[in-house]
């Protein structure tokens, strides 16, 4: 079931960490729903980013849910950790993961929410399974690893089978869009059943600030949203 509200997440990824905290501040005033956190290990993903340490500090300035997405190998190992530092969603990948079935019920026993992630490759059908142990579906619109790419349009209609399968289940399910997003993508993405937005550079590089670029985002969006 789609949940109506619209939400943003902007992604720090994008943000100038010289005034990290100064910089979330401003996105929560600014209308943001979300936190989005990449963890990148380097292995799973060609980039390596920020760890705990780095969710322990965004946690003390945000007053807003903190969506953790860990792009590891082997994310059971570090659950316990990001919870601890203060995760409110876990977002760990099907292609990460040997046992998923165990592993979503480790994020909720250590008290998150938790979502799977399916880089561009990989079908909906792959989740099809364990649909009732998630509350967050994370669509990657591009290939996990770096910021600022160019949304493969061809996600689209993963999002609408994806949307297709949760409604099938009555399943109470979030999916986010993740990569490339921006006024020209965002309208279609949540036409296909989308309700999250995660924006990274659109957002903290908006050349007139935070603010101004979640409500380009919002503006863009069709009226049926």
């Amino acid at each position: 079931m789609r949940n109506s509200r619209i939400k943003i997440a902007p992604s720090i990824l994008a943000a100038d960490f010289r005034r990290l905290g100064e910089q979330i501040s401003e996105a929560q005033a600014g209308g943001a729903d979300l936190i989005h956190i990449d963890v990148m290990d380097g292995r799973f993903v060609p980039n390596i980013t920020m760890g705990p340490l780095v969710v322990e500090a965004v946690a003390k300035v945000a007053t807003i849910p903190l969506d953790v997405h860990l792009m590891i190998v082997e994310p059971e190992r570090f659950l316990r950790r990001f919870a601890d530092s203060g995760a409110d969603i876990i977002t760990v990948h099907v292609e990460a993961c040997q046992h998923l079935h165990r592993v979503l019920g480790q994020v909720n026993e250590v008290g998150c929410r938790a979502g799977v992630a399916l880089n561009p490759h990989t079908p909906p059908s792959s989740i099809a399974e364990i649909l009732d142990m998630v509350q967050v579906i994370n669509v990657m619109t591009v290939n996990p690893g770096f910021g600022g790419q160019r949304f493969i349009a061809g996600m689209l209609a993963k999002i609408k089978r994806l949307r297709n399968l949760a409604d099938a289940l009555s399943a109470e399910v979030d999916i986010e869009v993740d990569g490339g997003i921006n006024p020209a993508t965002i309208g279609e993405a949540f036409e296909a059943g989308a309700n999250v937005a995660i924006a990274g550079t659109c957002v903290f590089e908006h050349e007139r600030g935070i603010a101004a670029g979640i409500d380009e985002l919002r503006a863009a969006l069709p009226a049926s949203c």
